[in-house]
């Protein structure tokens, strides 16, 4: 359940739609299918097996597989890149998940202003008092530990994410345009393929499924030794794939119902999805349920990163559990605050983490 947390959240609900809006639909998406299958799941199963096997960080794992083979335990470095990588997709988590809870309190309180910012998130100041709030909910949870913390949140909220997003997903095709999604979605159209698409749908395989990033090389080593990896990698590529495909089905049928640019990029589902439930039929409360099912997928994402760093900060710096993850929530909280003030760090530290990295 650990595993499905910490790869379902905003990769599939914010950045799937966004990247296959900007990268032609289909052509996208049938490439980051074939991603999944033919690699994410093999990395999948060799980084759970590996830090399985370790019981150690993925900085640590690493460092033991080099020894083991001869090499300099420099190699560690590698680990270390990976895990680096996916905290600073914390950084910016923070931001863009206290965005998504300050929408869906004000979906709730009929806060939507059409061609505007709700107005309880309307100015910077504002804005950093929602990623204020977010990390602070996210620090609280991982000082509780994987098991009373991280494993009982995500054993609650997971089900409660499915549920929520299949009944978002079924008043979206009953009421926007099905078939041009549909079609948009999964209907072939090989002449949008290129390089770039490439590019985009491999980052996000890898970035929504958080292999490649040291994550589950550092899952790997809090699982049971009699679990079978093979079929706990599937579940977790399935279950995250289920959740980025029924998220296009779920967004893009109103997309095309008000005529609106699936190529908004990063700003997709806030600018464009607000407008959107003010001309809907209990339009504010169907926006709130939305951007919660957004926020809880973003807790638990952000819950699992910010544990995969403490563990290698406790492991590597020989520091207690509790000053890792207060000092890691602190510095990913004052790089978020910064963001806030300039937006573009988003997008840059996005690109490195998704498609560089």
């Amino acid at each position: 359940m650990v595993g499905i947390g910490a790869s379902v959240g905003l990769g599939n609900l914010w950045r799937f739609p966004f990247q296959a809006g900007e990268n032609g639909g289909s052509a996208f998406v049938l490439v980051y299918l074939l991603c999944i299958i033919g690699i994410v799941y093999p990395v999948l199963i060799g980084e759970l097996a590996v830090g399985r096997h370790m019981g150690l960080s993925a900085v640590g794992s690493t460092k033991e597989m080099a020894r083991a083979a001869g090499r300099s335990p420099w190699w560690g470095l590698v680990g270390g890149i990976g895990a680096f990588a996916t905290y600073m997709v914390l950084c910016i988590y923070g931001v863009i998940s206290g965005r998504v809870l300050a929408f869906a309190v004000a979906g709730f309180s009929g806060g939507y202003v059409e061609g505007a910012m709700p107005a309880i998130y309307a100015t910077p100041v504002r804005a950093f008092l929602w990623q204020t709030l977010f990390m602070a909910i996210t620090v609280a949870i991982v000082l509780r530990g994987l098991h009373k913390g991280i494993e009982g949140f995500s054993r609650v909220t997971m089900p409660a994410f499915f549920v929520m997003l299949t009944l978002l997903c079924v008043y979206s095709l009953s009421n926007g345009s099905a078939g041009a999604a549909i079609e948009y979605l999964l209907s072939p159209r090989f002449e949008e393929l290129s390089p770039e698409v490439i590019l985009a749908a491999f980052g996000q395989a890898f970035f929504s499924v958080v292999v490649g990033g040291a994550a589950m090389l550092t899952f790997g080593a809090f699982m049971d030794k009699k679990a079978n990896i093979a079929n706990d990698g599937l579940v977790i590529t399935t279950s995250d794939t289920i959740v980025a495909m029924v998220a296009g089905l779920m967004i893009f049928p109103i997309v095309f119902q008000f005529n609106l640019d699936p190529a908004m990029g990063m700003g997709l589902i806030f600018s464009t999805m607000p407008l959107s439930f003010l001309q809907m039929p209990s339009g504010s409360l169907v926006g709130g349920l939305f951007f919660s099912l957004a926020a809880l997928g973003a807790l638990t994402s952000s819950i699992a990163m910010l544990m995969l760093a403490a563990v290698v900060v406790e492991e590597q710096l020989q520091v207690k559990r509790k000053t890792a993850v207060l000092s890691l929530g602190a510095i990913a909280w004052i790089i978020g605050a910064v963001s806030v003030f300039f937006p573009h760090i988003n997008e840059e530290i996005d690109f490195f983490s998704g498609q560089v990295m």
